[in-house]
């Protein structure tokens, strides 16, 4: 053997060693931008704990699954078309009226009835049957926000792994958080929907 020669066993463990640095540092660079991403305008901004709007501070006792938890996060299989599929059918089934002619007062946060219901009804309608066909509750968070018009509406924030994507009464169209140009307000917690966060961006 050559003075310079290395032995070849010491080069396969060398050559190893190099391959699995070269992998370890993709990975970290695949956690890294995953962080960035996952913290980034992708999904909707949580600037602390705030009060629940006015009519949804009795929905949990009248509701328990529109605040329950669930340990289970992963996506189902087919989980976009369904959440496109359940939004057209709420959408379609669901006739538009407000609290004052259905129920005598200006807010009440309720599924909708045979006649119809508003804006908070639809929600509550669709953010139940995504439950019921497996979604976690803690992706399903009910927001209230203020949309192009400045008028206060609510709409359902659905947690996807690339980011917010919200299911409104007034389109079909499931468009991300940002592109509605809402002012998002309030959401529930993502860690606790029995809980609020404050949001107050975009528009």
């Amino acid at each position: 053997m050559k003075q310079n020669e290395m032995p070849k066993g010491k080069k396969g463990a060398i050559s190893a060693l190099r391959a699995a640095t070269i992998v370890i540092a993709g990975a970290s660079t695949l956690l890294s931008s995953g962080t960035a991403y996952a913290a980034g305008s992708y999904f909707v901004p949580n600037k602390g704990q705030v009060s629940a709007p006015p009519g949804a501070r009795a929905l949990c006792k009248t509701y328990q699954w529109a605040c329950s938890s669930s340990r289970k996060q992963a996506a189902i299989p087919g989980e976009m078309q369904l959440v496109s599929k359940i939004n057209s059918y709420v959408n379609r089934t669901t006739k538009p009226i407000e609290d004052s002619r259905q129920y005598g007062v200006k807010e009440r946060w309720a599924m909708p009835t045979r006649r119809g219901g508003d804006c908070e009804d639809y929600v509550l309608a669709k953010k139940h049957a995504l439950i019921g066909r497996g979604i976690s509750p803690q992706r399903l968070l009910i927001a209230t926000v203020l949309d192009r018009k400045r008028n206060s509406h609510a709409v359902l924030v659905y947690r996807s792994a690339q980011g917010d994507l919200i299911l409104d009464n007034v389109t079909n169209r499931i468009k991300t958080w940002k592109d509605t140009r809402y002012l998002f307000l309030r959401m529930q917690d993502p860690n606790n929907p029995a809980h609020w966060v404050n949001v107050f961006s975009g528009g």
